[in-house]
């Protein structure tokens, strides 16, 4: 599979700086597949092994589609198990970090909900669960 560098991939330049400031410059075999196809709000099936870059493959369009504006869910991201939406809310926090406005939230079972609550009614966009 080819691989291309993150600014071949019509990325915001918020998205290119937290991608560079996590030590990225080249987009993996499903980054480059999966990116561009999925920020023109296509479906898509990907595979790929662990530690290849999926929850990038599917965060970094996620992120560049959510209207920052609006304070409501816009992207439901569903995991098999806490660890991995934990895992998945993390990777996505450090990929909008230079998004203004966007949040994301992680939900499962085992939290406080009122904690997970009043993460939702301030308006987060992206809920992890």
């Amino acid at each position: 599979m080819e691989k291309l560098p993150f600014t071949a991939l019509g990325l915001s330049p918020e998205i290119l700086k937290a991608v560079a400031k996590m030590g990225f410059e080249e987009a993996s075999p499903i980054q480059t597949a999966v990116i561009p196809v999925a920020l023109t709000a296509r479906d898509i099936v990907g595979q790929s092994s662990t530690g290849s870059g999926k929850t990038a493959a599917f965060g970094i369009p996620a992120i560049e589609r959510v209207e920052s504006s609006k304070r409501a869910v816009q992207v439901l991201i569903l995991c098999p198990t806490r660890e991995l939406a934990v895992q998945v809310a993390e990777e996505i926090g450090r990929l909008a970090f230079f998004k203004r406005g966007i949040r994301e939230v992680p939900i499962y079972g085992g939290q406080s909900y009122e904690r997970q609550f009043r993460a939702l009614e301030a308006g987060a966009q992206i809920v992890i669960g």
